[in-house]
């Protein structure tokens, strides 16, 4: 580099990340509670044709530690289930109920759960051609509803990028219908937890003159507000265009909440996550008019899962990094993604490491039809039932974060047993003894919140935590020399503890 010969350093930086690839660590148990969850997609679902193919799936997911299941239930306006609010179950899984099976299989295994419901795209082209439609059918709910379609600044209904046919969320009809498949499932079904899937607007790009919007209940309904038909402004209108920017994304908010408020007045234990992109708020407000941070910050979800695909590390980290604070979270956990599709297998390893070493609850795989026996090795070895005894008590964090937080700080406290005892923590005598004080006190007050949830016990461990924290920096001084990585994976790591009091002060003290 001090040469300027570029090409020669890159050829260098390529040959040592190969190297290191080619002697990842791949073996050994993977400690602590953490989510790990998994999308179990439709075209796995269908594959199976039955309970007992169904059951060899979740067979392996055991096997490989998985303790959470997003199970595709409401994909194109089809429902994978016999359903008696939607018009039509998906025709591929006609003559059995997958839903039902998929409940009774993950729990027979230890496992949570969660439906997985594709909210406002309700019709796409590569369905259609699945069985047997054409490109442009709508789906069942838009053939039976024609008006309840979201359309385009140009009176297109169909996305000319996706594909998708989308509904309108100013569409009261649209929006009730939505909560009857909402409140079906959760009632006919022992599910654990629901996720909204495109709960947004269509993809848009208002400088290129291409918007979504415009169904008929939202041009009323702006009308009504502002004086003025949507279909007549433009980016140029200034404030109201931001008026019409700012009245589609609380379409979308004010539906999170009302999908929040039935589950936990009717299902308070069913856990309501989402599915988002984790593009800047600004740009994501404009282009898809999705605003997580409200949700987060207000309380009315429990978990957001950022679809945080990338093709490498490097941008994994940079993405998922500033998503994981608290000013974005709130009182809501977070467990970023990695789309396993084309990744090589040590590249996908290394991600799911590195959202293990960013302050998250864990980390989500899409999809179960990804999963390469490769991977499922690597599963099977480093998390699964056989060297994991107890695995099946470990606490899952949006279920028990005070227990899980006990458990990740015993994972963090034996790490640094371990590195002690062998010569490799870099510690000055004095601050040691201060640290495992200050240490040992810290594990009491988590285990004493654990076993007996209270304010009391709460504030005992926040205001411990924040103390250890403030000093860890000071302690490890002269570790972070050579190990700077290391210690702010362990600054992380106390950071998502963090994240577990705020969660469980909300799910566990504050909803009693």
């Amino acid at each position: 580099l001090a040469e300027q010969n570029y090409a020669e350093a890159r050829q260098q930086w390529v040959e040592a990340r190969q190297l290191l690839w080619q002697n990842y660590p791949s073996e050994g148990q993977r400690v602590g509670a953490e989510i790990r969850a998994v999308w179990l997609d439709r075209g796995t679902i269908v594959a199976a044709r039955s309970e007992q193919g169904l059951a060899a799936v979740f067979d392996r997911l055991a096997a490989a530690g998985i303790n959470t299941v997003f199970f595709e239930t409401l994909n194109a306006g089809y429902p994978i289930y016999p359903s008696q609010v939607a018009p039509q179950q998906n025709p591929l899984t006609v003559g059995w109920d997958p839903l039902e099976s998929a409940v009774k299989l993950a729990h027979e295994r230890g496992m949570e759960l969660h439906a997985w419901i594709w909210v406002f795209a309700t019709g796409n082209k590569r369905h259609n051609t699945l069985i047997g439609k054409s490109n442009s059918d709508p789906g069942p709910v838009l053939s039976a509803h024609p008006d309840w379609a979201n359309i385009d600044n140009k009176g297109r209904r169909q996305h000319v990028n996706d594909g998708k046919f989308y509904l309108d969320p100013a569409n009261k009809e649209a929006r009730s219908y939505l909560l009857n498949i909402v409140n079906e499932i959760a009632s006919r079904y022992q599910v654990d937890g629901l996720q909204l899937d495109y709960i947004r607007y269509p993809f848009q790009d208002d400088n290129a003159g291409f918007t979504y919007g415009y169904g008929a209940a939202a041009r009323q309904q702006f009308q009504q507000l502002t004086g003025t038909d949507p279909v007549n402004i433009s980016p140029s209108d200034g404030n109201l265009w931001r008026q019409w920017v700012e009245f589609k994304t609380n379409q979308i908010n004010t539906f999170v909440s009302e999908v929040s408020q039935l589950l936990r007045r009717n299902y308070p234990r069913t856990i309501l996550s989402v599915a988002v992109f984790p593009h800047p708020p600004s740009q994501r407000i404009y282009k898809i008019q999705q605003n997580w941070e409200v949700w987060a910050r207000q309380g009315i979800v429990d978990l957001i899962v950022p679809m945080t695909y990338a093709l490498d590390t490097n941008r994994l980290q940079r993405i998922t990094q500033p998503l994981a604070k608290e000013q974005m979270l709130g009182s809501a956990l977070i467990s970023p993604s990695v789309k396993l599709l084309t990744l090589p297998e040590v590249v996908a390893i290394d991600q799911i490491q590195a959202l293990r070493d960013l302050p998250t609850g864990g980390y989500a795989i899409f999809a179960v039809e990804s999963i390469s026996s490769g991977m499922q090795g690597f599963f099977n070895r480093t998390q699964g039932g056989r060297v994991r005894s107890t695995s099946a008590s470990e606490p899952i964090p949006y279920r028990q974060p005070f227990a899980a937080a006990a458990s990740r700080y015993t994972a963090l406290k034996q790490e640094w047993s371990f590195l002690l005892a062998s010569n490799q923590l870099r510690v000055s005598e004095s601050e040691l003894k201060v640290l495992q004080s200050r240490s040992d006190e810290l594990a009491q007050a988590l285990s004493k919140l654990a076993a007996t949830p209270t304010t009391e016990n709460l504030e005992t461990a926040k205001n411990l935590l924040a103390s250890f924290q403030s000093q860890f920096p000071s302690s490890m001084r002269l570790h972070s020399g050579e190990n700077s990585y290391q210690v702010q994976t362990w600054q992380n790591r106390l950071e998502s503890l963090e994240m577990l009091l705020r969660y469980g002060e909300r799910v566990e003290l504050n909803r009693k």
